[in-house]
């Protein structure tokens, strides 16, 4: 929900998905990078951070990565996100200048999880396959090419090593000297 989701964790409410913490870590371990991306207006930067950082469960945190937010304020984020329900204009906006760093040939992002058809949007315009994106309703089923077969995180994470195939050593090396600018090891995006 993303008017809850807004504001509940301002007030302390864990609003988070089960088993999150731990495919996300999974996919992580196999050598993808991790990007946090949300149309949040860049006064509650902090406050997602802070989220983000110690959302843990059964003793698994989040792994780190870099997190977007919109340069915006507080009021025109909201209006964009909330009632002209239109956060896809600032995702795609943001994730094209992101790829746009890579060479032309090169799609740097793997796959993208999100909460809207909107998030949908995004990352088929910039080019992850359908296949690859992941759409959590408020139930915390996951539908893959809008088809939900009550997956979850938890189960999602039986299926981390065949949807999120290990990297190997060759690719994690030409991706460190294509990119050395980078403080991690490999160049996989994960949205």
């Amino acid at each position: 929900s993303d008017v809850l989701g807004q504001f509940m964790p301002l007030v302390g409410i864990d609003w988070s998905q089960t088993g999150v913490a731990h495919l996300f870590s999974a996919i992580k371990e196999n050598g993808y990078q991790l990007l946090f991306l949300s149309a949040r207006a860049i006064a509650q930067a902090y406050i997602t951070r802070q989220f983000l950082v110690n959302l843990k469960q059964d003793g698994k945190a989040l792994p780190d990565g870099p997190i977007v937010i919109s340069p915006d304020g507080l009021f025109p984020s909201l209006y964009r996100e909330v009632i002209r329900r239109a956060p896809h204009e600032f995702k795609i906006a943001c994730l094209e200048e992101i790829k746009a760093l890579f060479p032309s040939d090169c799609n740097p992002f793997y796959a993208g999880f999100g909460n809207r058809d909107t998030d949908e949007i995004s990352y088929v315009k910039v080019g992850i396959p359908k296949g690859k994106i992941f759409i959590i309703n408020p139930k915390g089923e996951v539908a893959v090419n809008r088809r939900v077969d009550t997956k979850s995180y938890t189960s999602l994470h039986a299926l981390v090593h065949g949807m999120f195939p290990p990297t190997t050593c060759s690719e994690q090396v030409l991706l460190r000297f294509l990119f050395p600018l980078s403080h991690n090891d490999y160049w996989y995006w994960v949205v």
